[in-house]
């Protein structure tokens, strides 16, 4: 069906109202990494810190391709209104969880707001600029809706955590919303590309992919607790490796599928959906374990670490803003995200030799770094699998490259928490039976990095140590070093991510501009 042209003030309110809605989704996620130490160090249970993030990126990839697709059969404003009023109860449930379960399941719940979402506001762009020279344009508002909340969210989340508590962090998204809601609800239009013809939905499909999903998020978390070692973790894998082959399967035999099997035939979108795991993989690690890096390993302050961070989330900003100036001017479009895969290698490996003695300035250069390579990949990942998917499927492409992306992220957070975990317990674990003194007390405290960022576990150390007479501040250094060394290693991981992603990023086809969608 084809829409009246409407005014660049009715087109710029609509971009307006979808990049508070990216703001949402940005500051949600800034903010509680900065405070999760602190949330851990109350509520306890250092077990579930992987626990709060996995929750709501289970929710949000189950979520994302099912939003995509319903957006696309029936127009993606009623979604978008619907998401943010889910998205903002459910941060208000997070705000009054009284324990660690609690806040897994209510961020599980924020991850289906959060999903839906995601699922929907990417797509809207092209809704709104078909012509892909004005989406590249518009874009960079997106991206910098984004980064800017993202920079602001480290240091915000830091200084409502220190002056008014963690649960402060999750009040943040109401102003948000309350701007948001109504600005979508005036002025975004009700597009729907498939007015005729079925619009029914794959509901089958969809329970398979939750079922997938899940299967792997439980796998890696398996993994994560128990080693590769325990037959739980692998079997998991294998059964959500199963899983996901019957979805792929079904697919091709459903009649209204949730993602086209054109799709899955097309070998430049499996290629970037490849490109949008590994990314996924590589940000989250290193948006998730950098505050714990800066607390636990380093003893900043929520305050300080969410300081020296802003610049991983300031110059994503920066980046995507470059990218859009540039993007346009290049003969290969396409070979702009290897340039940002670059960036993130180089910047991964000096990351991973980052030292508790660095200076700040070192700390804050090697972030922007990230931040900018970063910049030069995510818009350009959904940029150019629009591309590939054509109008039809807008808005399920754009949501499998952020559904990829998701998945990504789990696998990253459940590898680099084998890693993190077993490094620490090798090098704390070998610190404590250095001493050979036999206290299931001391073991008990030093089991897990809890005791870097829990003040009252320190206090019960200092007193043990007093009684049995080991000096627990060297114990404390030993154990800090046994999580930054694992952390590193983390580090490492992305590096390699990037490496892979280089190769495949140099395969991508030509991403012409100037054509139109």
């Amino acid at each position: 069906m084809e829409h009246a042209p409407r005014s660049f003030r009715a087109s710029l309110a609509a971009m307006l109202g979808i990049c508070l809605v990216i703001i949402l989704i940005a500051l949600d996620s800034t903010v509680v990494g900065t405070a999760m130490p602190r949330i851990v160090a109350e509520l306890q249970g250092y077990d579930l810190y992987p626990w709060i993030a996995s929750a709501y990126l289970l929710g949000s990839a189950i979520t994302i391709p099912i939003a995509g697709r319903l957006g696309d059969l029936y127009g993606r404003k009623p979604f978008v209104l619907a998401a943010i009023i889910t998205f903002t109860v459910t941060s208000a449930a997070c705000g009054f969880a009284g324990s660690m379960t609690q806040l897994m399941l209510a961020r599980g719940l924020q991850g289906i707001g959060g999903g839906m979402l995601v699922g929907v506001a990417f797509a809207c762009v092209p809704d709104l600029f078909p012509d892909r020279a004005q989406r590249v344009r518009w874009q960079v508002l997106l991206s910098a809706s984004f980064g800017v909340a993202s920079a602001l969210g480290p240091t915000l989340g830091g200084w409502l955590t220190e002056h008014f508590g963690w649960r402060s962090v999750f009040t943040i998204n109401l102003p948000v919303a309350v701007l948001a809601l109504p600005m979508v609800w005036r002025y975004l239009p009700h597009i729907v590309h498939h007015e005729e013809g079925d619009r029914s939905i794959d509901w089958l499909g969809a329970l398979l992919l939750a079922v997938s999903v899940t299967t792997l998020l439980l796998g890696s978390e398996a993994i994560q607790t128990h080693g590769f070692a325990d037959w739980r973790g692998p079997a998991l894998m294998l059964g959500a490796i199963f899983c996901g082959a019957l979805f792929v399967w079904h697919q091709h035999h459903s009649a209204s599928p949730i993602i086209p099997p054109r799709l899955f035939a097309n070998r430049d979108a499996l290629k970037l959906m490849v490109l949008g795991l590994l990314t996924g993989l590589s940000m989250f690690v290193l948006v998730f374990y950098s505050p714990l890096l800066l607390q636990g390993g380093f003893g900043f302050s929520p305050k300080q670490a969410g300081y020296l961070m802003t610049p991983l989330l300031v110059c994503i900003t920066l980046g995507s803003i470059v990218n859009g100036r540039i993007l346009p001017r290049v003969a290969r479009a396409e070979r702009v995200i290897a340039w940002g895969q670059i960036g993130t290698l180089v910047s991964c490996l000096c990351l991973s030799l980052l030292g508790p003695g660095a200076p700040n300035w070192q700390i804050l250069l090697q972030f922007a770094l990230c931040g900018f390579s970063l910049g030069f990949q995510l818009p350009n990942l959904t940029l150019q699998m629009m591309a590939v998917a054509g109008k039809r499927d807008l808005g399920v492409g754009s949501a499998l490259i952020q559904t990829t992306r998701m998945i990504g992220s789990m696998l990253g957070v459940g590898i680099a928490g084998v890693m993190v975990n077993a490094r620490y317990a090798h090098d704390a674990g070998g610190a404590v039976a250095a001493l050979k003194l036999e206290s299931a007390a001391l073991e008990s405290l030093m089991d897990t990095p809890q005791i870097l960022i829990r003040a009252a576990d320190q206090q019960a150390l200092a007193e043990l140590a007093g009684r049995l007479g080991f000096d627990a501040a060297a114990l404390i250094e030993q154990a800090r070093h046994a999580l930054v060394g694992g952390i590193h290693l983390g580090f490492v991981l992305c590096a390699i991510m990037a490496a892979l992603s280089i190769a495949i990023s140099l395969r991508l086809p030509r991403y012409e501009i100037a054509k139109k969608s």
